[in-house]
Formats: structure tokens, C-alpha cells, sequence
């Protein structure tokens, strides 16, 4: 089954269900769904950014402050963070830090997501090809990247960087 054929639960503004559709669907309508993001920092307090892949279907090869996505019909917010840290930079067996949950909403997306961070000083690989590339940033460089130098993400720069 290809991504535009996962199941996604449509919720309404406090993030009850009201349908199950695909995630084709839920893109084409811009439907309501559930994310998590997953912001990961090192011992010395860098950020990991990443640039998205070429082929994602919502802002492909934008840069990214958190790892993370949409979460499958039926799946938990916790259950997807750890899914998703996994999947996107091949991160297990770590802690997650719950920092908050919100909405955003624009002409691309609208979404109710749970910001989580990690604490990581090991590896990373792409296990699932939806990263390009990524490296570590300090909270200065961050904020002069976010600020004009690269094209991020409207999502994770309105529910992530508030909270870091």
C-alpha cells in the first residue's frame, strides 16, 4: 500500500474522530488530522535539522526542525512519535519528552500535533528515504536559518520552535 492509501483519522477541533479516510483524501481535502513532531538535541543543546525529500507530499525539500508526520487511523500520539523518530532518522530506544500539543492550519495543511523532544547524540540514517540530508544547528544558527537563510517548514516553525 503507498502513502496516499494509509488510513488517516479526520477530527474535528478537540481531536475526536469523525471519519477515516486515505491519506490522499485527507491531503486533497486538506482535512483536519493528527501529527507529532519530534525535535532532536544533542548533550550540547544543537538542533537537528533536516531537509525534507523531493518526493514528500507536502513541502518537499523544505527544511525541517522536527522529525515527525501524520499519524495512522487508530495510532496514539506517543506510539507515533516513537513510529516516526524511527522511520525518518532511525532513532530508537529513547526517551521522549512531551513539550506540548497544538493546532496550525494554512492553505497546504491543518492539523492537531503533539511536540515531543529527544535527547541524541548518536547516529542518524534515513531509514525510509523521507530525509535528504540533515546536520546539527545551535539555537543561534537556528533562529538566523528560520529567520531568512533557509526555506523551512510553516508547521514545525509555528508548534516546535515556541517550545524549544
Amino acid at each position: 500500500m503507498g502513502s496516499a492509501d494509509e488510513l488517516v483519522d479526520v477530527v474535528d477541533e478537540h481531536d475526536r474522530v469523525v471519519r477515516v479516510v486515505t491519506r490522499g483524501e485527507m491531503r486533497s481535502g486538506r482535512s483536519r488530522h493528527r501529527t507529532v513532531f519530534i525535535v532532536v538535541v544533542n548533550s550540547s543543546g544543537n538542533v537537528l535539522v533536516h531537509r525534507r525529500a523531493d518526493h514528500k507530499d507536502v513541502w518537499p525539500g523544505r527544511w525541517d526542525l522536527a522529525a515527525g508526520g501524520v499519524l495512522a487511523s487508530g495510532e496514539g500520539y506517543d506510539t507515533g512519535a516513537v513510529r516516526e523518530l524511527a522511520e525518518e532518522l532511525g532513532i530508537v530506544d529513547v526517551a521522549l519528552e512531551r513539550l506540548g500539543s497544538g493546532t496550525y492550519e494554512d492553505h497546504d495543511v491543518a492539523e492537531i500535533a503533539t511536540v515531543y523532544r529527544a535527547r541524541w547524540d548518536g547516529p542518524v540514517h534515513f531509514a525510509d528515504g523521507e530525509v535528504a540530508e540533515a546536520r546539527w544547528m545551535t539555537r543561534e544558527e537556528l533562529q538566523r536559518s528560520v529567520s531568512g537563510g533557509l526555506d523551512f517548514v510553516p508547521d514545525s516553525v509555528a508548534l516546535v520552535l515556541p517550545l524549544l
